[in-house]
């Protein structure tokens, strides 16, 4: 059986070993209903399925002020991606690129975001719309929206 996540013709992989995560901590834990890669959208939509963001205990003072209805942005640590590509070649249209010329989960420091609708504050449990990460993503960090407007990517 092929590893679908081998690197694909034309893609460039780190020649060193991965060096180890950075000293950050994690705030919580997102819960969505993807349990794998392909399951998670491109780009998460205000449309898409209710997830869950959980947030530790003693995270909870920090949530003061947020509302249902604003939009947060939302950083989370892709705990279960590759880190060692340096080029890609996304199979939506096989052209190879630079990883940071990708919005890939693939990538050195694999941190994630998604501009989320609140909708629901209950305690320490967010309510949102707007996540693309698997069930499980270990929470980094919430931040209000800085702009209305956020490009949307298409449908896989």
């Amino acid at each position: 059986m092929t590893d679908k996540y081998a690197p694909r013709p034309g893609e460039t992989v780190l020649d060193a070993e991965v060096a180890p995560d950075a000293h950050v901590q994690f705030i919580g834990v997102i819960r969505t209903p993807f349990k794998t890669r392909d399951d998670c959208p491109r780009q998460g939509r205000f449309d898409g399925p209710e997830c869950r963001i959980e947030v530790e205990a003693r995270f909870v003072p920090a949530l003061q002020g947020l509302e249902p209805g604003k939009r947060l942005e939302i950083l989370y640590w892709l705990h279960q991606s590759r880190r060692d590509l340096l080029t890609q070649s996304p199979k939506s249209d096989g052209k190879t690129r630079g990883t940071f010329a990708l919005r890939s989960p693939v990538r050195p420091n694999p941190i994630g975001t998604s501009l989320v609708e609140l909708v629901a504050v209950d305690g320490a449990v967010l309510t949102v719309r707007g996540l693309d990460c698997l069930d499980g993503t270990p929470l980094l960090d919430i931040k209000p929206d800085r702009c209305g407007y956020s490009v949307q990517a298409p449908d896989k």
